[in-house]
């Protein structure tokens, strides 16, 4: 054999090697076929010809974009990444849980305290989102706390399917170290019994139904976005969730773009004294099933009955993970200067801060730094 093709022969023995540790696991990551969902699905008016839908028609991505959508891909480079590591707190947990409050673990995650019950959403633990793991958006900071190490939970909500809101790692720790149910939209059911998730604690729910677990009340609500794991998509239900305890409610938006279906949502669950609402990764390719900043500050006024200054907003969906084209600090600045125009209140946390929603301190603007 020649020079040349003993270095081709190699090059493409590594480059296999290579494909399949990225491929390795990734059939047990995707989750259940779309056969296990489907039987759970069929009941859900929102499920026709084997897809769930929106009730506004929308499109993932914008027709006719695809070339600027590429040039955009192989310009960003460093665009979406902070300029210094981004700072952690130390995460606190009271003895009992608040009448109001929210600890931000990073992106979707939070964990939610609402009259003595804790909530926690969307939890993502491991270091990228993706089915491979070599090959995919990785974190842009640690998680600030393991999973062993967080308080007892009363629930585990989760808002749709995509590797950045639901993680089979972090799905069996939970299973492991907690004894809550995991609240979810209909059709991911399948994924948990995939990955050996104990019937008793799945709790699947379709748009406007609802679960009461003590004096803690968990209402699936209307999202705009989509779902899929694989290479089919909408084959399980995505959402919104209303976490309402005797006394304070709070909106979790999940992932969604705008829409004024929002609107009726505050009319029949608000108005709300907390909203932890998307606002991250946004870009014109996709308008339809991501929010920008200033969509966040209107569906807060939305979900308030038309009083923007009625509870407090919290972004989620930023900082964490690089998914899009916009700089890493302009969601928040963006959110900023709309709230401030509207009067809207905001709380911008750091990684693992908790912060008591009744009990305001000043905001460190933590994040200018970084800029």
């Amino acid at each position: 054999m020649g020079v040349r093709a003993a270095v081709a022969a190699a090059v493409a023995v590594t480059g296999a090697a290579a494909l399949v540790r990225a491929s390795w696991g990734v059939p047990g990551q995707i989750g259940a076929s779309t056969a296990a969902i489907a039987p759970h699905a069929l009941g859900s008016s929102r499920y026709r010809g084997r897809r769930f839908h929106n009730s506004d028609p929308s499109s993932q991505v914008v027709r006719g974009s695809e070339s600027s959508l590429l040039s955009s891909i192989l310009t960003r480079g460093r665009l979406g990444r902070p300029r210094r590591p981004i700072p952690l707190a130390t995460p606190l947990a009271p003895v009992q849980a608040a009448e109001l409050a929210v600890t931000w673990y990073g992106h979707s995650s939070v964990l939610v305290e609402v009259d003595g019950f804790r909530v926690l959403t969307d939890p993502v633990w491991s270091h990228r989102v993706s089915p491979s793991r070599l090959i995919g958006p990785a974190r842009l900071h640690p998680a600030p706390v393991a999973v062993a190490d967080l308080p007892r939970v009363d629930a585990v909500v989760i808002s749709h399917d995509h590797y950045d809101h639901l993680d089979k790692a972090t799905i069996e720790a939970l299973v492991r170290t907690q004894d809550a149910p995991f609240v979810v939209p209909t059709g991911i059911g399948a994924h948990l019994r995939h990955w050996r998730v104990p019937e008793d604690r799945i709790v699947e729910l379709d748009w406007d139904e609802e679960v009461t677990l003590g004096g803690l009340s968990l209402t699936c609500t209307e999202a705009r976005h989509f779902s899929g794991r694989g290479l089919l998509r909408n084959t399980t239900l995505w959402a919104s969730w209303v976490v309402r305890g005797p006394a304070h409610a709070v909106f979790f938006g999940g992932d969604t773009g705008y829409s004024l279906r929002f609107a009726e949502i505050g009319e029949r669950h608000g108005p709300f004294d907390l909203t932890l609402l998307p606002v991250g990764a946004y870009d014109e390719h996709w308008p339809d099933v991501h929010m920008n900043p200033e969509e966040a500050v209107r569906m807060h006024a939305d979900l308030s009955v038309g009083d923007d200054t009625a509870g407090v907003l919290v972004p989620v969906h930023w900082a964490t993970f690089n998914l899009a084209f916009h700089p890493w600090v302009e969601p928040v600045t963006r959110l900023l200067a709309a709230a401030e125009g509207s009067g809207t209140r905001v709380r911008v946390p750091m990684p693992g801060q908790r912060i008591d929603v009744l009990r305001p301190d000043a905001q460190r603007r933590w994040w200018l730094a970084l800029a």
